[in-house]
């Protein structure tokens, strides 16, 4: 068990949407290629100029969905071998992995699974020590950092597992100092930046709590907590800032735009997003961010929604 010193201190043809504002409110968004199938809680990456994406709400919701921005269109790669929602992905040295999540009896997994885009081929990992879902995860020099989640139905998790590609073998990290579900993390340089997310596993427990990581020295350090306390966000380094968007508190999904400056330690406004949703993903290409399906509601848990920000 570690312990922890925990110290305070877009595309050829598409249309646009919002015209640039000045100040807190800048950036513009435009309307992308609508993805094929409608979904809720997914997770995407981006590889070789290219956005991945699966998972979703719906079990039969298992094809990998391809978002290419140079040409604005989609295509479909080799079908994911189970259907599962509220995961984790990422991408590292040529890879997608896609990390733990809950499968629908609401159980969560220890599963990890690799895709080579070369030969298209899904591939099982080494599985988490603990299983979990509605996780986050971010690559920070070259190894994957899973964080929090759900363990069980209501039961959040500190849990801070590392996995190294080179030995295929995951190892524990100093544990998440506030244990929570439905959060973001992204990496800025050399530092992993885990925020908002809830407790209790249920909506009405939101956080804008703004935790940060040290790998050299194995230390979370508390940050300037996000304005908008919210989950079921999405969020990626762009700029060197961490971009968080959508989301949800108390059932109301947000269109909410902040961003955190790790240099400047604080928040900043922009033009916010076009639809409000929660449950979607957010990927940065080229300095552009692609924020991609979620649901406005939980009667409309899910869309095809393809909207691209540039700060």
């Amino acid at each position: 068990m570690h312990k922890t010193r925990f110290s305070i201190l877009i595309a050829a043809g598409v249309s646009l949407i919002g015209a640039a504002l000045a100040g807190e409110h800048a950036g513009h968004w435009t309307q992308g290629a609508p993805m094929p199938s409608e979904r809720g809680e997914v997770a995407a990456a981006a590889l070789d100029g290219k956005i991945y994406l699966i998972g979703g709400v719906d079990r039969q919701l298992v094809d990998l969905e391809i978002y290419d921005p140079s040409n604005n269109q989609w295509s479909r790669g080799t079908k994911f071998p189970r259907s599962v929602h509220h995961t984790a992905m990422v991408a590292l040295k040529g890879k997608l992995y896609v990390v733990g999540g809950l499968v629908f009896d609401g159980s969560p997994t220890n599963a990890v699974y690799e895709y080579d885009p070369g030969t298209q081929q899904w591939n099982e990992g080494t599985p988490m020590e603990i299983p979990r879902g509605a996780l986050a995860a971010a690559v920070v020099d070259g190894k994957i950092h899973a964080v929090g989640g759900l363990s069980g139905l209501g039961r959040e998790t500190p849990a801070h597992e590392v996995y190294d590609p080179a030995v295929k073998k995951w190892t524990a990290g100093a544990p998440l100092p506030t244990p929570r579900d439905s959060h973001v993390a992204a990496a800025v340089g050399q530092q992993l930046y885990v925020i908002g997310g809830r407790t209790n596993g249920r909506s009405g427990n939101e956080l804008g709590i703004n935790e940060a990581y040290d790998p050299a020295n194995d230390r979370w350090e508390k940050r300037a907590a996000m304005p908008t306390a919210r989950s079921g966000s999405a969020a990626a380094a762009v700029a060197g800032r961490v971009f968080v968007v959508g989301g949800e508190a108390s059932s109301q999904s947000f269109n909410r735009v902040e961003a955190y400056d790790p240099k400047g330690e604080r928040w900043h406004d922009y033009a916010a997003m076009p639809t409000a949703r929660r449950g979607l993903a957010a990927v940065e290409v080229d300095g552009k961010l692609y924020v991609i399906a979620g649901g406005a509601n939980p009667s409309k848990p899910a869309s095809s929604a393809n909207e691209i920000f540039e700060p």
